[in-house]
Protein backbone atom coordinates (compact mmCIF):
# COMPACT_ATOMS: atom_id res chain seq x y z
CA UNK A 1 0.00 0.00 0.00
CA UNK A 2 1.36 3.07 -1.24
CA UNK A 3 0.51 6.57 -0.19
CA UNK A 4 1.17 10.27 -1.20
CA UNK A 5 3.53 12.52 0.93
CA UNK A 6 4.06 13.96 3.57
CA UNK A 7 2.72 10.53 5.56
CA UNK A 8 0.29 10.18 8.37
CA UNK A 9 3.44 8.59 10.29
CA UNK A 10 5.65 11.56 9.53
CA UNK A 11 3.67 13.75 10.62
CA UNK A 12 2.67 11.78 14.09
CA UNK A 13 6.51 12.20 14.46
CA UNK A 14 6.74 15.99 14.27
CA UNK A 15 4.20 15.95 16.87
CA UNK A 16 6.30 13.62 19.54
CA UNK A 17 9.53 15.24 18.61
CA UNK A 18 7.48 18.68 19.37
CA UNK A 19 6.28 17.16 22.85
CA UNK A 20 10.19 16.43 23.58
CA UNK A 21 10.69 20.43 23.54
CA UNK A 22 7.55 20.52 26.24
CA UNK A 23 3.44 19.88 26.33
CA UNK A 24 3.39 23.75 25.52
CA UNK A 25 6.32 25.69 23.54
CA UNK A 26 7.27 28.55 21.47
CA UNK A 27 8.18 27.39 17.92
CA UNK A 28 10.51 29.94 16.29
CA UNK A 29 10.06 29.14 12.90
CA UNK A 30 6.01 29.33 12.88
CA UNK A 31 5.84 31.75 15.08
CA UNK A 32 3.28 30.73 17.62
CA UNK A 33 2.80 28.58 20.17
CA UNK A 34 2.02 24.99 20.45
CA UNK A 35 -0.24 22.90 22.64
CA UNK A 36 0.65 19.24 22.66
CA UNK A 37 -0.46 18.02 26.12
CA UNK A 38 -3.94 17.11 26.47
CA UNK A 39 -5.22 19.06 29.55
CA UNK A 40 -3.13 21.94 28.58
CA UNK A 41 -5.18 21.52 25.59
CA UNK A 42 -8.02 21.06 27.35
CA UNK A 43 -7.34 24.11 29.19
CA UNK A 44 -7.38 26.55 26.27
CA UNK A 45 -10.35 25.51 24.72
CA UNK A 46 -12.37 25.94 27.92
CA UNK A 47 -11.65 29.60 28.17
CA UNK A 48 -12.88 32.07 25.30
CA UNK A 49 -12.31 35.24 27.01
CA UNK A 50 -8.69 34.31 27.20
CA UNK A 51 -8.14 32.56 24.51
CA UNK A 52 -9.88 34.11 21.32
CA UNK A 53 -11.17 32.38 18.31
CA UNK A 54 -11.78 35.69 16.52
CA UNK A 55 -8.53 35.54 14.52
CA UNK A 56 -9.58 38.46 11.81
CA UNK A 57 -7.18 41.21 13.19
CA UNK A 58 -3.88 38.59 11.95
CA UNK A 59 -5.43 38.16 8.47
CA UNK A 60 -5.03 39.68 5.55
CA UNK A 61 -8.41 42.63 4.52
CA UNK A 62 -10.20 40.73 2.06
CA UNK A 63 -13.80 41.34 1.41
CA UNK A 64 -15.14 37.83 0.66
CA UNK A 65 -13.48 36.48 3.45
CA UNK A 66 -14.99 39.55 5.73
CA UNK A 67 -18.43 38.97 4.49
CA UNK A 68 -18.00 34.65 5.06
CA UNK A 69 -16.76 35.47 8.51
CA UNK A 70 -19.81 37.31 9.94
CA UNK A 71 -21.56 33.90 10.08
CA UNK A 72 -18.83 32.34 10.73
CA UNK A 73 -19.09 30.53 14.44
CA UNK A 74 -16.17 28.43 14.58
CA UNK A 75 -14.29 32.11 14.70
CA UNK A 76 -16.47 33.99 16.93
CA UNK A 77 -16.39 34.68 20.16
CA UNK A 78 -19.22 34.52 23.32
CA UNK A 79 -21.71 36.38 23.26
CA UNK A 80 -22.01 36.63 19.72
CA UNK A 81 -21.50 32.89 19.34
CA UNK A 82 -23.70 31.40 22.10
CA UNK A 83 -26.52 33.24 20.01
CA UNK A 84 -26.30 32.55 17.25
CA UNK A 85 -25.05 28.91 17.93
CA UNK A 86 -28.13 28.54 19.71
CA UNK A 87 -30.65 29.12 16.89
CA UNK A 88 -28.11 26.24 14.55
CA UNK A 89 -28.79 24.12 17.54
CA UNK A 90 -32.32 24.12 16.89
CA UNK A 91 -31.46 21.97 13.77
CA UNK A 92 -29.24 19.30 15.53
CA UNK A 93 -31.36 18.39 18.57
CA UNK A 94 -31.06 14.64 19.79
CA UNK A 95 -34.63 14.06 17.96
CA UNK A 96 -34.24 15.03 14.94
CA UNK A 97 -30.63 13.99 14.60
CA UNK A 98 -32.30 10.58 15.71
CA UNK A 99 -34.76 11.01 13.03
CA UNK A 100 -32.29 10.87 10.38
CA UNK A 101 -31.26 7.50 10.87
CA UNK A 102 -33.63 5.46 8.35
CA UNK A 103 -32.52 8.11 5.84
CA UNK A 104 -28.85 7.42 6.27
CA UNK A 105 -29.49 3.96 6.25
CA UNK A 106 -31.38 3.78 2.98
CA UNK A 107 -29.10 6.02 1.38
CA UNK A 108 -25.87 3.90 2.71
CA UNK A 109 -27.86 1.14 0.73
CA UNK A 110 -28.70 2.72 -2.05
CA UNK A 111 -24.65 4.41 -2.71
CA UNK A 112 -23.25 0.60 -1.87
CA UNK A 113 -26.16 -1.01 -4.32
CA UNK A 114 -24.46 1.43 -6.92
CA UNK A 115 -20.61 0.52 -6.09
CA UNK A 116 -19.79 -2.99 -7.20
CA UNK A 117 -17.07 -5.39 -5.86
CA UNK A 118 -14.39 -3.28 -6.28
CA UNK A 119 -14.55 0.83 -5.75
CA UNK A 120 -12.91 3.79 -4.11
CA UNK A 121 -15.11 4.42 -0.42
CA UNK A 122 -14.42 7.95 -1.04
CA UNK A 123 -16.04 8.21 -4.13
CA UNK A 124 -18.86 5.85 -3.81
CA UNK A 125 -20.15 6.23 -0.27
CA UNK A 126 -17.60 8.53 2.25
CA UNK A 127 -18.43 11.60 -0.10
CA UNK A 128 -22.05 11.84 -0.72
CA UNK A 129 -23.62 10.08 2.00
CA UNK A 130 -23.07 13.14 4.29
CA UNK A 131 -23.30 15.83 1.76
CA UNK A 132 -26.50 14.71 0.89
CA UNK A 133 -28.35 14.52 4.40
CA UNK A 134 -26.36 17.85 4.57
CA UNK A 135 -27.29 19.50 1.93
CA UNK A 136 -31.43 18.17 1.78
CA UNK A 137 -31.19 20.04 6.07
CA UNK A 138 -29.84 23.02 4.43
CA UNK A 139 -32.85 22.61 1.34
CA UNK A 140 -29.58 23.16 -1.56
CA UNK A 141 -29.96 20.83 -4.52
CA UNK A 142 -27.64 17.17 -3.68
CA UNK A 143 -27.48 17.69 -7.20
CA UNK A 144 -24.64 20.04 -6.43
CA UNK A 145 -22.64 18.50 -4.44
CA UNK A 146 -19.81 18.10 -7.32
CA UNK A 147 -19.48 21.88 -6.99
CA UNK A 148 -19.39 21.74 -3.00
CA UNK A 149 -16.81 18.94 -3.08
CA UNK A 150 -14.44 21.48 -5.28
CA UNK A 151 -15.53 23.81 -2.97
CA UNK A 152 -14.34 21.85 0.22
CA UNK A 153 -11.21 20.51 -1.47
CA UNK A 154 -9.71 24.22 -2.27
CA UNK A 155 -10.64 25.38 1.86
CA UNK A 156 -9.34 21.80 3.01
CA UNK A 157 -6.36 21.30 0.90
CA UNK A 158 -4.06 24.56 1.34
CA UNK A 159 -0.76 23.26 1.99
CA UNK A 160 0.67 23.69 5.88
CA UNK A 161 4.39 23.85 6.14
CA UNK A 162 5.19 23.40 9.35
CA UNK A 163 8.90 24.85 8.98
CA UNK A 164 7.48 28.35 7.52
CA UNK A 165 5.79 31.32 9.66
CA UNK A 166 1.85 30.61 10.85
CA UNK A 167 1.07 34.16 9.01
CA UNK A 168 3.00 33.70 5.56
CA UNK A 169 1.17 30.25 5.51
CA UNK A 170 -2.05 32.38 5.76
CA UNK A 171 -1.38 35.04 3.53
CA UNK A 172 -0.41 32.62 0.74
CA UNK A 173 -3.90 30.54 1.29
CA UNK A 174 -6.04 34.00 1.00
CA UNK A 175 -5.75 34.55 -2.94
CA UNK A 176 -6.13 30.65 -3.19
CA UNK A 177 -9.49 30.68 -1.46
CA UNK A 178 -11.03 33.88 -1.65
CA UNK A 179 -11.87 33.04 -5.32
CA UNK A 180 -13.88 30.20 -3.75
CA UNK A 181 -15.38 31.78 -0.83
CA UNK A 182 -16.56 34.44 -3.29
CA UNK A 183 -18.81 31.80 -5.54
CA UNK A 184 -19.85 30.26 -2.35
CA UNK A 185 -20.83 33.50 -0.89
CA UNK A 186 -22.77 34.15 -4.03
CA UNK A 187 -24.74 30.88 -4.12
CA UNK A 188 -25.94 30.74 -0.61
CA UNK A 189 -26.87 34.13 -1.29
CA UNK A 190 -29.03 33.79 -3.94
CA UNK A 191 -30.51 30.54 -2.25
CA UNK A 192 -31.01 32.47 1.14
CA UNK A 193 -33.18 35.49 -0.91
CA UNK A 194 -35.05 32.35 -2.63
CA UNK A 195 -36.29 30.63 0.85
CA UNK A 196 -37.02 34.39 1.93
CA UNK A 197 -39.33 34.32 -0.71
CA UNK A 198 -40.42 30.82 -1.04
CA UNK A 199 -40.14 28.80 2.68
CA UNK A 200 -39.63 25.71 3.02
CA UNK A 201 -39.32 22.44 5.90
CA UNK A 202 -35.66 23.54 5.86
CA UNK A 203 -33.00 24.71 8.32
CA UNK A 204 -31.93 27.78 6.08
CA UNK A 205 -35.56 28.75 6.07
CA UNK A 206 -35.85 28.69 9.65
CA UNK A 207 -32.46 30.87 9.88
CA UNK A 208 -34.46 33.24 7.77
CA UNK A 209 -37.51 33.23 9.60
CA UNK A 210 -35.24 33.74 13.16
CA UNK A 211 -34.80 36.47 15.28
CA UNK A 212 -31.69 37.26 17.40
CA UNK A 213 -32.61 40.01 20.28
CA UNK A 214 -35.53 41.18 18.44
CA UNK A 215 -33.87 41.16 14.61
CA UNK A 216 -33.51 39.25 11.95
CA UNK A 217 -30.37 37.85 10.76
CA UNK A 218 -28.81 40.08 8.05
CA UNK A 219 -28.83 38.08 4.82
CA UNK A 220 -24.69 38.10 5.23
CA UNK A 221 -24.65 36.56 8.57
CA UNK A 222 -26.72 33.60 7.34
CA UNK A 223 -24.23 32.96 4.52
CA UNK A 224 -21.06 32.14 6.49
CA UNK A 225 -23.65 30.09 9.02
CA UNK A 226 -24.43 28.02 5.92
CA UNK A 227 -21.26 27.59 4.61
CA UNK A 228 -19.34 26.31 7.52
CA UNK A 229 -22.67 24.06 8.19
CA UNK A 230 -21.89 22.33 4.62
CA UNK A 231 -18.43 22.18 4.35
CA UNK A 232 -17.48 21.13 8.10
CA UNK A 233 -21.27 18.92 7.88
CA UNK A 234 -19.77 16.55 5.58
CA UNK A 235 -16.07 17.10 5.89
CA UNK A 236 -15.48 15.23 9.02
CA UNK A 237 -17.70 12.03 8.42
CA UNK A 238 -16.05 11.87 5.16
CA UNK A 239 -12.59 11.47 7.07
CA UNK A 240 -14.27 9.51 9.58
CA UNK A 241 -15.40 6.85 7.20
CA UNK A 242 -12.30 6.50 5.81
CA UNK A 243 -10.44 6.62 9.05
CA UNK A 244 -12.15 3.82 10.28
CA UNK A 245 -12.03 1.43 7.30
CA UNK A 246 -8.20 2.23 7.55
CA UNK A 247 -7.88 2.08 10.90
CA UNK A 248 -9.91 -1.44 11.11
CA UNK A 249 -7.50 -2.64 8.12
CA UNK A 250 -4.64 -1.81 10.22
CA UNK A 251 -5.88 -3.62 13.09
CA UNK A 252 -7.26 -6.89 12.10
CA UNK A 253 -7.99 -8.15 15.37
CA UNK A 254 -9.67 -5.36 16.23
CA UNK A 255 -11.62 -5.54 12.87
CA UNK A 256 -12.48 -9.19 14.37
CA UNK A 257 -13.89 -8.37 17.10
CA UNK A 258 -16.19 -5.53 15.58
CA UNK A 259 -17.58 -8.48 13.30
CA UNK A 260 -18.12 -10.30 15.88
CA UNK A 261 -19.63 -7.83 18.34
CA UNK A 262 -21.31 -5.37 16.22
CA UNK A 263 -22.18 -3.42 19.82
CA UNK A 264 -18.85 -2.43 19.90
CA UNK A 265 -18.78 0.47 16.64
CA UNK A 266 -19.78 3.36 18.52
CA UNK A 267 -16.54 2.49 20.89
CA UNK A 268 -14.44 1.14 18.35
CA UNK A 269 -15.41 4.55 15.76
CA UNK A 270 -14.24 6.92 18.71
CA UNK A 271 -10.88 5.12 19.01
CA UNK A 272 -10.56 5.63 15.35
CA UNK A 273 -11.25 10.17 15.80
CA UNK A 274 -9.14 9.42 19.01
CA UNK A 275 -5.96 7.60 16.38
CA UNK A 276 -6.86 9.39 13.11
CA UNK A 277 -8.01 13.36 14.45
CA UNK A 278 -9.55 14.85 11.43
CA UNK A 279 -8.97 17.60 11.81
CA UNK A 280 -5.49 17.94 13.70
CA UNK A 281 -5.38 21.70 15.30
CA UNK A 282 -7.44 25.18 15.78
CA UNK A 283 -6.11 28.21 16.51
CA UNK A 284 -6.26 30.62 19.24
CA UNK A 285 -5.05 34.58 19.99
CA UNK A 286 -4.75 35.00 23.65
CA UNK A 287 -6.19 38.32 24.76
CA UNK A 288 -4.22 38.62 27.76
CA UNK A 289 -1.46 37.02 29.58
CA UNK A 290 -1.91 33.91 30.23
CA UNK A 291 -0.74 30.73 31.78
CA UNK A 292 -0.95 27.27 30.32
CA UNK A 293 1.05 24.13 31.98
CA UNK A 294 3.22 26.40 34.02
CA UNK A 295 4.04 28.15 30.66
CA UNK A 296 3.68 31.68 30.50
CA UNK A 297 2.44 33.09 27.54
CA UNK A 298 1.99 36.64 26.59
CA UNK A 299 -0.58 38.60 24.65
CA UNK A 300 -1.74 38.96 21.16
CA UNK A 301 -0.09 35.82 20.42
CA UNK A 302 -1.02 32.42 18.25
CA UNK A 303 -1.63 29.40 20.40
CA UNK A 304 -2.40 26.25 18.34
CA UNK A 305 -3.82 23.56 20.53
CA UNK A 306 -2.98 19.97 18.54
CA UNK A 307 -6.14 18.14 19.46
CA UNK A 308 -4.19 14.82 17.26
CA UNK A 309 -1.53 15.62 20.07
CA UNK A 310 -3.28 15.43 23.20
CA UNK A 311 -5.16 12.42 21.74
CA UNK A 312 -2.27 10.55 22.21
CA UNK A 313 -1.08 12.22 25.45
CA UNK A 314 0.43 9.36 27.63
CA UNK A 315 -0.73 10.86 30.70
CA UNK A 316 -4.55 10.23 29.78
CA UNK A 317 -4.33 7.12 27.28
CA UNK A 318 -1.95 4.09 28.32
CA UNK A 319 -1.11 2.59 25.20
CA UNK A 320 -1.68 6.05 23.27
CA UNK A 321 -0.51 4.82 19.83
CA UNK A 322 -2.26 1.09 19.85
CA UNK A 323 -6.06 0.73 18.16
CA UNK A 324 -7.97 -0.52 21.62
CA UNK A 325 -11.55 -1.15 20.55
CA UNK A 326 -12.94 -1.48 24.30
CA UNK A 327 -11.29 1.89 25.07
CA UNK A 328 -13.30 3.44 28.38
CA UNK A 329 -13.04 6.19 29.45
CA UNK A 330 -12.31 7.67 26.10
CA UNK A 331 -11.78 11.50 26.90
CA UNK A 332 -10.86 12.11 23.64
CA UNK A 333 -10.79 16.33 22.08
CA UNK A 334 -11.39 15.58 18.61
CA UNK A 335 -14.86 17.54 18.17
CA UNK A 336 -13.29 20.35 20.96
CA UNK A 337 -14.31 20.74 24.22
CA UNK A 338 -16.41 23.71 25.49
CA UNK A 339 -18.24 26.76 23.93
CA UNK A 340 -17.07 25.27 20.36
CA UNK A 341 -17.66 21.65 20.84
CA UNK A 342 -18.87 20.76 17.52
CA UNK A 343 -22.17 21.37 16.81
CA UNK A 344 -22.54 18.58 14.40
CA UNK A 345 -20.57 15.88 16.43
CA UNK A 346 -23.89 13.42 17.28
CA UNK A 347 -24.83 13.62 13.59
CA UNK A 348 -21.18 12.59 12.10
CA UNK A 349 -20.94 9.81 14.81
CA UNK A 350 -24.20 8.23 13.73
CA UNK A 351 -23.44 8.51 10.18
CA UNK A 352 -20.46 6.87 10.47
CA UNK A 353 -22.08 4.23 13.08
CA UNK A 354 -24.99 3.08 10.24
CA UNK A 355 -22.79 3.22 7.50
CA UNK A 356 -19.90 0.71 8.84
CA UNK A 357 -22.58 -1.01 10.15
CA UNK A 358 -24.06 -1.48 6.65
CA UNK A 359 -20.74 -2.53 5.36
CA UNK A 360 -19.89 -4.95 7.72
CA UNK A 361 -23.22 -6.39 6.98
CA UNK A 362 -22.82 -6.40 3.30
CA UNK A 363 -19.25 -7.69 2.86
CA UNK A 364 -17.51 -10.67 4.54
CA UNK A 365 -14.31 -9.38 3.71
CA UNK A 366 -13.51 -5.94 2.84
CA UNK A 367 -9.73 -5.27 1.62
CA UNK A 368 -7.69 -2.33 0.51
CA UNK A 369 -6.63 -2.81 -2.72
CA UNK A 370 -3.52 -3.62 -3.10
CA UNK A 371 -2.41 -2.94 -6.90
CA UNK A 372 -3.71 1.10 -6.37
CA UNK A 373 -2.57 3.38 -3.90
CA UNK A 374 -4.33 5.38 -1.16
CA UNK A 375 -4.07 8.82 -1.33
CA UNK A 376 -3.93 10.69 1.60
CA UNK A 377 -4.24 14.78 2.25
CA UNK A 378 -1.64 16.33 4.05
CA UNK A 379 -2.00 15.46 7.39
CA UNK A 380 -0.99 19.03 8.98
CA UNK A 381 -4.40 20.24 6.93
CA UNK A 382 -6.45 17.08 7.84
CA UNK A 383 -5.99 13.64 8.83
CA UNK A 384 -8.25 12.12 5.72
CA UNK A 385 -7.85 9.48 2.84
CA UNK A 386 -8.86 11.65 -0.44
CA UNK A 387 -9.38 8.17 -2.38
CA UNK A 388 -9.44 4.20 -0.68
CA UNK A 389 -9.41 1.51 -3.09
CA UNK A 390 -11.85 -0.70 -1.97
CA UNK A 391 -11.80 -4.72 -2.97
CA UNK A 392 -15.22 -6.63 -1.08
CA UNK A 393 -16.72 -9.80 -0.62
CA UNK A 394 -20.68 -9.97 -0.04
CA UNK A 395 -21.52 -11.77 2.61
Amino acid sequence: MTTTRPTFDDFLAWLEAGREQGQVHFDDQQQCWHVLGHPEAGAVLSDPAVFSSDLTALQPEQDDLALFQRGNLVRMDPPRHRTLRSLVGQAFTPRVVADLEPRIARLTGQLLDEAGERFDLVDALAYPLPVIVIADLLGVPTSDRGLFRRWADVLLGQEIDPDQALLETGEQAVGAVAPVVREMNAYFLDHIRSRRLHPADDLTSRLVRAEVDGERLAYEEIVGFVGLLLVAGHVTTTATLGNSVLALSDAPDAAAEVRADPGLLPVAIEEVLRLRTPFPRVARLTTTEAEVGGVRIPAGQVVLPWLAAANRDGRVFTDPDRFEVRRRPNPHLTFGHGVHFCLGAPLARLEARVALRLLLERYRDIAVAADEPVEQRNPWTMVAVSRLPLEVRAA
